[in-house]
């Protein structure tokens, strides 16, 4: 909870000398009857066991000369000491020997002595003292007297109050003038704060009255008040040019704003235009390379049946130009049906559904060994390879990235091929390997690009356009497709999908299954 604080420097000054002199006067207080009390305990304590002492001495022979009589005597002449209200001496046995009792102590005598002590028992200060004769112990005087200790500190805390009350006085009499010393000047201050917050007036100035801090106070108050008006000129003039800057401003900004509206329908105008272009250009690539396969065909059928019909009219020479011709058909067949499959990859749209890569590239590799049945080829292809995407799209994927891996090994004396998936952090990258061939990866931003070839055709058969077909299915997908590579050392193709069935595969690790 938040206690309400004084409204006014004056309550504040009052409050702070009123509670450092109750402060000061309770510590001054406490620290003198402390020390009087801690004085009185050991002055006390002293006493008694001197007097024990000298007791001890005193009755010494009557206990050695077993002289109960005696003993009395001597111990009746504490009635001469009013603090001690009883007495006892104890033999070498532990037995009473002697005892003396002021007449208002009703307490009775311990029944055995106790080791030499000093002790506060209630009220009383309990005091043991052996008698000691020649190294021999012959008793054990006891002593009980008044502990005043308490009566004293009620005594103090009167004196206490008393003297607190007085001191208060006298301290509320002294703050009331020092306030007017003190807060007459600081009141002066706040009046000419208080005119120049309201008039908006800085060229006011308080009145210096003192020299001591007040005066240096009301000095950093004028130069503030010079430091505020000349810092609000400044401020004015500044205000007035950022408002012409920002006048300028909104009206460059309404003029981008316009800019850029009429670039966006630009845009707009630009992107159908050439969306219409690309469609028209697909549609014509389409048909030219779907009109050209007839006469290509034809070509090829009449260079065989030349070949066929007339084997012994035709010379040598012909014979290896029909060949040629035949072979440059054939060739150019297979860039048509490429470039088809190409503009087919951009025509259809996409059937996405859950895929199982690693049975597609089994599909895909089987076909291979089906073809080239001699070829002695150490695969390895993971399971729990998932995927949406288009079925067909990817096999048409796996059959290019998959078959030039088998190509591209071919001269390698221990041909490897590995189809295979990473995941980092959810996401899901496919990627074949191999140790053929491989490429220099100055060359890898060629890769990707239709008819580009980094090996010739007399080594590796291709038209190049197959793994451009692979990059356009990838992007359809909403993913992306690199490759890493070192000549003679093989290569590695990564992609990845926009949308991998993660869910679907398990989240361990993939499994990895090798097939011959």
């Amino acid at each position: 909870m938040k206690l309400p604080s004084p409204r006014s420097l004056r309550q504040k000054l009052l409050g702070m000398v009123l509670v450092t002199t109750l402060v000061a006067l309770i510590v001054a207080l406490a620290a003198v009857i402390g020390y009087d009390l801690s004085a009185y305990h050991r002055i006390l304590v002293s006493d008694m066991t001197t007097q024990a002492e000298l007791l001890g001495r005193t009755i010494a022979p009557a206990l050695a000369f077993d002289d109960a009589r005696v003993a009395k005597e001597n111990l009746s002449l504490l009635r001469f000491r009013p603090l001690v209200s009883s007495a006892a001496v104890y033999n070498a046995r532990g037995a009473l020997f002697a005892t003396y009792a002021r007449a208002d102590d009703p307490r009775a005598f311990p029944k055995l002595p106790g080791p030499d002590s000093a002790r506060v028992d209630a009220r009383d200060l309990v005091v043991f003292k052996r008698i000691v004769s020649d190294g021999e112990i012959l008793g054990t005087v006891y002593l009980r007297a008044d502990y005043e200790l308490f009566d004293r500190v009620y005594d103090y805390l009167g004196i206490a109050a008393v003297v607190l009350f007085a001191a208060m006085l006298v301290a509320l009499l002294m703050s009331s003038w020092i306030q007017n010393i003190v807060t007459r000047p600081i009141l002066a201050i706040a009046q000419v704060a208080r005119e120049v917050v309201g008039q908006r007036d800085y060229s006011r100035r308080a009145v210096k009255m003192s020299a001591d801090e007040v005066g240096t106070l009301v000095d950093s108050f004028n130069d503030m008040l010079t430091e505020i008006d000349r810092r609000t000129r400044e401020l004015e003039a500044s205000n007035a040019k950022l408002a012409q800057e920002a006048e300028e401003r909104s009206r460059a900004e309404r003029e981008i704003l316009r800019l850029n509206t009429e670039l966006e329908e630009r845009v707009r105008e630009r992107t159908a235009q050439l969306e219409t272009a690309n469609r028209e250009l697909e549609s014509f690539s389409y048909s030219v390379s779907h009109d050209l396969r007839a006469p290509l065909r034809a070509i090829d059928g009449f260079g065989q049946a030349l070949l066929d019909d007339f084997p012994e009219n035709l010379p040598d020479e012909a014979k290896r130009y029909l060949s040629r011709i035949r072979s440059s058909t054939q060739h150019m067949a297979q860039l048509i049906e490429d470039l088809l499959k190409l503009a087919r990859v951009s025509r259809g749209p996409l059937e996405r559904r859950t895929v199982d890569l690693g049975q597609v590239a089994q599909q895909v590799v089987g076909e291979l060994q089906q073809r080239e049945p001699g070829r002695a080829v150490e695969v390895s292809v993971w399971d729990g390879m998932l995927a949406e995407a288009d079925p067909h799209l990817l096999r048409a994927a796996f059959e290019n990235l998959i078959g030039n891996a088998w190509k591209f090994t071919a001269k390698s004396a221990k041909p490897r091929i590995e189809i295979g998936a990473l995941k980092d952090r959810g996401r899901t990258t496919f990627f074949v390997r191999d140790n053929g061939a491989g490429f220099d990866m100055a060359y890898a931003d060629k890769l990707f690009g239709a008819f580009q070839r980094l090996h010739s055709a007399t080594e590796y058969a291709g038209t190049g356009i197959g793994l451009a077909t692979v990059q356009r299915i990838v992007h359809r997908h909403g993913g992306r497709i690199w490759a890493e590579g070192e000549v003679g050392k093989g290569a590695v193709f990564f992609f990845t999908l926009a949308l991998a069935a993660e869910e679907a595969a398990d989240e361990g690790a993939v499994g990895k299954k090798a097939h011959g």
